[in-house]
C-alpha cells in the first residue's frame, strides 16, 4: 500500500468528493461516474481497489472478491431505497484514512438524488471535524496521563529513602485521582524476619486512623492486601459487593465518610509479592473514574519497583554500615586523654569504604594515633584497609618509629596485587617530653589547636601514599597538656560542590566550636553535618584527640 492512503484526511476527503460532484454533473449513469471517479482516486492511491455502487459493480467489470478487505460506508436514499460505496482492496485501509470517508458519502448520496452537494459535503465536513476535535482532546488528556505517570514514576524510581518514597508516592497518586484522602499500607521485614505494616497519609492528619485497627482482613480490605486486583466502587455504602449495615457499611468503626472508594494493590514485578495497597476515599459518590483508576494502578506499579531499590539499598547499605563498624576499632580510654570518634559510611551508597582510624596504647606513656583510607569502595577496599590496619598495629607494638611503621607497612601493600593507593597518617605522642612525632604517607593534613585557639596544620604533603612512597621523613612538635588533635579524612570536606582547598578553610574555621564546647561529643557530630549536610558520598573518619 503506498504511503499516500495514510495521509487520507479531511481535506482529501473533500478533495474527492468535488471530483464525484463535478463528474456527475449532466450524467445520465451516475452511479456508474461515481464508481469511475472514486476507483480512479483510489487507484492511484491504493492498489488493487474495486468500488461498488449500490451493490453492483458500477462502470467496471468483474466481481466482488470475498478474500479482499472491504470498506464500506453509505446511507438511506428516498423512500425504501438505499446505496452503498464499497471498496474492496487486498490491502488494510486505515482506520483514521476510512473515518473520512463520511465527507465521500455524502457527495455520493447528493450525486444519487440529486440533492444540494455543496451543503451536503459542508454539513458531513463540519461533522467530522467536530468528531476530529474529539480525538484530538482525548489524545491529549491520554498525553497528560502519559506525562504524569512519567514524571511521578522517574521521581519514585529514583528516591532511595524509604520513608521519603511512600510520602511522595502516597500524595501524587492521591493528588492524580482527585480522592478528599489517601493511605497506603505497605509490609516492611524485621532483623529477625518478622512482617509488619505501616502506613502513611494524604490528605488527613494521622489523628484521623488512629482511631481503628489496621484495616487487613475485611470484607472491603482484603482484595487489596492479597493482591486480588483494584477495586472501585462509585457509591461503597450501596455496593452489593459488601456490608449494608448502618451506619459503617463494610468500613471500620470510627472510619472517615466514604463514598466514593479505590483501591490498588502494590505487587513486587519480580516476586509477585504483595508490598502493600492504596486506599483513596472521598465522601460523595461518584469520584474516581477509569482515568483515575489507571493513574493509581500506574503509580502502584512504580511505588512497586521503588520499594524494591529501596529494600534492596537498605539492606544493602545496612549490612555494609556493619561490616565497617566492625572494622574500625572503639577508641581506647586513655588517662589524661579525651578521645573522640567517629566513622559514618558513605550516605548515598550501598558499599563498604576504605576509611580508617586507630588509637594504639605502647606503652610507657606513649599513644599512637593513626587515620588511613584506602582508595575505593567494596569488599576489597575493605579487605585491604584490615589488612593494612593490621600491619600497623603490628609494626607499632614492635615500638617502630613513625618513619619506620610507615616503611615496612608500604613494602607490605606493594606486594598487595589489589592495593593501589593507600594514604595514612601515624603519629606517637609521648607524655615523658610532651611531644607529637608523626610522619604522613600522602594523607590530609592533622591540625593541632592550642590552648588560645589558634591552630596549625602538621603533616602536610611528607611523602608519597603506602605502596608507592619507600622513604617517610618523621617530624616533631610540641604537645602539652590542654592542646587539641584532629585527624580526619577526605571525606569530611571535600564534595563534588567543594575542593579539598575550600573544604580544608571551613573546617579549620568550625573547629573553633569545638575548642570552647563543653559536649564534644555533641559538637563532633554538628561538624560533620555542617561540613557534609548528611549527603557525603565517601567515607568519613574522623579522631578527635584533647590532651587534657
Amino acid at each position: 500500500m503506498p504511503d499516500r492512503l495514510a495521509s487520507f484526511g479531511l481535506p482529501a476527503a473533500m478533495r474527492l468528493a468535488a471530483t464525484v460532484r463535478r463528474a456527475t454533473r449532466d450524467t445520465p449513469d451516475p452511479a456508474g461516474a461515481i464508481a469511475q471517479e472514486i476507483h480512479g482516486w483510489f487507484t492511484r492511491e491504493l492498489a488493487g481497489v474495486r468500488v461498488f455502487v449500490a451493490g453492483e459493480l458500477a462502470g467496471l467489470a468483474g466481481e466482488p472478491d470475498a478474500a479482499a478487505e472491504a470498506h464500506s460506508f453509505g446511507g438511506a436514499l428516498d423512500g425504501d431505497k438505499t446505496y452503498r460505496v464499497a471498496l474492496h482492496a487486498s490491502a488494510e485501509v486505515p482506520a483514521d484514512a476510512a473515518g473520512d470517508f463520511a465527507v465521500v458519502a455524502a457527495a455520493v448520496r447528493a450525486a444519487l438524488t440529486g440533492e444540494d452537494g455543496v451543503a451536503a459535503v459542508e454539513d458531513a465536513a463540519a461533522a467530522r471535524a467536530e468528531e476530529l476535535e474529539r480525538v484530538v482532546e482525548r489524545l491529549r488528556a491520554e498525553a497528560v496521563v502519559v506525562d504524569t505517570l512519567h514524571a511521578v514514576g522517574r521521581r519514585l524510581t529514583a528516591q532511595l529513602e524509604l520513608d521519603v518514597l511512600v510520602q511522595e508516592a502516597t500524595d501524587a497518586a492521591t493528588r492524580v485521582t482527585g480522592a478528599a484522602f489517601g493511605a497506603f499500607f505497605y509490609n516492611l521485614i524485621n532483623e529477625y524476619g518478622e512482617s509488619y505494616t505501616l502506613y502513611t497519609l494524604s490528605g488527613v492528619p494521622r489523628s484521623a486512623f488512629s482511631s481503628f485497627p489496621m484495616p487487613r482482613n475485611t470484607q472491603v480490605f482484603a482484595p487489596t492486601f492479597d493482591g486480588v486486583g483494584t477495586v472501585r466502587s462509585g457509591d461503597i455504602t450501596r455496593d452489593p459487593r459488601y456490608g449494608h449495615n448502618a451506619p459503617h457499611y463494610g468500613m471500620p468503626e470510627g472510619h472517615l465518610p466514604v463514598r466514593s472508594y479505590l483501591a490498588v494493590p502494590v505487587i513486587a514485578p519480580s516476586t509477585g509479592e504483595v508490598l502493600g495497597g492504596f486506599f483513596f476515599g472521598h465522601d460523595e459518590p461518584g469520584r474516581f473514574d477509569e482515568r483515575g483508576e489507571y493513574l493509581a494502578e500506574g503509580i502502584a506499579g512504580y511505588t512497586a519497583i521503588a520499594l524494591d531499590n529501596a529494600r534492596f539499598f537498605a539492606r544493602e547499605r545496612t549490612m555494609a554500615s556493619e561490616l565497617a563498624r566492625s572494622m574500625v576499632p572503639k577508641a581506647p580510654a586513655i588517662d589524661g586523654m579525651r578521645i573522640v570518634s567517629r566513622y559514618q559510611p558513605a550516605s548515598t551508597g550501598s558499599k563498604v569504604g576504605g576509611d580508617w582510624f586507630d588509637v594504639i596504647e605502647l606503652g610507657q606513656g606513649r599513644t599512637a594515633f593513626v587515620i588511613g583510607d584506602v582508595v575505593g569502595h567494596g569488599v576489597t577496599a575493605a579487605a585491604i584497609m584490615g589488612q593494612v590496619r593490621t600491619a600497623i598495629r603490628s609494626c607499632a607494638l614492635l615500638e617502630l618509629s613513625p618513619s619506620e611503621v610507615l616503611h615496612t607497612v608500604s613494602q607490605l601493600v606493594g606486594a598487595t596485587p589489589e592495593a593501589s593507593f593507600v594514604t595514612c597518617l601515624y603519629a606517637v605522642h609521648d607524655r615523658a617530653d610532651d611531644t607529637l612525632t608523626y610522619a604522613n604517607a600522602g594523607h590530609l593534613p592533622a591540625v593541632l589547636l592550642a590552648g588560645d585557639g589558634t591552630t596549625e596544620e602538621i603533616g602536610e604533603a611528607l611523602a608519597m601514599p603506602l605502596g608507592v612512597g619507600t622513604e617517610f621523613p618523621q617530624e616533631k612538635c610540641g604537645f602539652a597538656p590542654g592542646m587539641r588533635l584532629v585527624l580526619y579524612t577526605d571525606g569530611l570536606i571535600e564534595s563534588h560542590t567543594r575542593d579539598l582547598t575550600e573544604g580544608m578553610t571551613i573546617l579549620l574555621d568550625k573547629l573553633n566550636a569545638l575548642a570552647a564546647s563543653a559536649d564534644v561529643e555533641a559538637t563532633c557530630d554538628e561538624l560533620i553535618r555542617s561540613l557534609t549536610g548528611s549527603r557525603h558520598d565517601d567515607d568519613v573518619a574522623l579522631l578527635y584527640v584533647h590532651y587534657e
